[in-house]
C-alpha cells in the first residue's frame, strides 16, 4: 500500500480541488484579497529555497542549513509570512527563517492565503526510507503553484487532481535518494502539463563531498524541445502565462 491519509483532510482537499477545477470550467475565478494577479517574483537561495513573492505576502520554500549536499551555500536566514517545508530535515526544512512554519499534510490558512499539503513519500521505498514527505499547492498573485522541491514518490491519480494543472511547478531535478531524477522530474512535468517549471535540487556547477545530485541537464535533456530560459537569480511571472510549457532556469 503506497500510504494512508486521514479521511476528513483527504475529502478536504479533494473538495479544494473539484472546487477549483468547477470554476476553471465555468470560466469563473476566486479572487481573495492578496490573490490579485499582480504576478509573483520568484527569487532562488539555492538547493530548492525559493522565495516566492505576491499578492502582499511573502512565501520561503525549503530553508535549508549548510549541510549535506546545500553545503557551501548561505543560509535563507530570512523573513517571511509563511514557511513550506517538504519536510523538516536540515537540508529543506531547518529552523533558519522567521515565519509560520508549515510541513504536515492539511488545509492552512494564514493571513490572505490558503494553503494546501498533500502527503507523498519522500523516497523511493513508499517512505521506509526518509518517511513522507508534504507538497503542496496554493494561489498567490492570481498564479497556481505547486511545490514538489524535494521529493521522489510518485504522483498518484489522486494526487494529480489535488494539484491540478499548475501555472507555476516548482520541482527537484538533481536525483538521489530523495529528489526526483531529471527523467523523473520530466514525466511529473508531462503529468501535470505547467505553464512554467522551476527546477531547483541541483549542483549548480558545484562540487559537494558526498552529494548525490546531479546537475539541471539530465532533466533539460529530457524535456528536449521544451523553451529554456535563463533569468538569473529571480524571475517575476504574470498572467497570462500561454499555453505551453517553458522552463525557468534559476540561478
Amino acid at each position: 500500500m503506497r500510504r494512508l491519509l486521514a479521511p476528513r483532510p483527504l475529502r478536504l482537499l479533494i473538495s479544494a480541488a473539484v472546487a477549483v477545477g468547477a470554476a476553471a470550467v465555468g470560466g469563473a475565478s476566486t479572487v481573495q484579497a492578496g490573490d490579485s494577479g499582480g504576478g509573483v517574483t520568484f527569487t532562488s537561495y539555492g538547493h530548492s529555497a525559493v522565495m516566492v513573492q505576491g499578492g502582499g505576502m511573502r512565501v520561503l520554500l525549503n530553508p535549508f542549513k549548510s549541510v549535506g549536499c546545500a553545503a557551501g551555500l548561505a543560509e535563507p536566514r530570512v523573513q517571511a509570512d509563511v514557511i513550506l517545508a517538504n519536510s523538516r530535515l536540515l537540508d529543506e526544512g531547518a529552523p533558519v527563517a522567521s515565519g509560520r512554519f508549515l510541513s504536515k499534510p492539511g488545509s492552512y490558512r494564514v493571513g490572505q492565503l490558503q494553503f494546501e499539503g498533500i502527503a507523498n513519500p519522500h523516497d523511493r521505498l513508499a517512505g521506509r526510507r526518509f518517511g513522507q514527505a508534504t507538497i503542496w499547492r496554493w494561489r498567490q498573485g492570481g498564479l497556481e503553484i505547486a511545490h514538489l522541491g524535494s521529493t521522489a514518490g510518485p504522483l498518484s491519480s489522486t494526487d494529480q487532481v489535488l494539484l491540478g494543472r499548475p501555472d507555476v511547478l516548482i520541482i527537484g531535478v538533481g536525483g538521489g535518494a530523495k529528489v526526483y531524477t531529471g527523467q523523473e522530474a520530466a514525466e511529473i512535468v508531462r503529468q501535470l502539463q505547467p505553464r512554467r517549471v522551476i527546477p531547483v535540487q541541483t549542483l549548480n556547477g558545484r562540487q559537494v563531498q558526498d552529494c548525490d545530485l546531479t546537475s539541471v541537464e539530465p532533466f533539460l535533456q529530457s524535456m528536449a524541445g521544451t523553451p529554456v530560459k535563463r533569468p538569473g537569480a529571480s524571475v517575476t511571472l504574470t498572467k497570462p502565462l500561454g499555453e505551453g510549457t517553458t522552463i525557468m532556469v534559476l540561478r
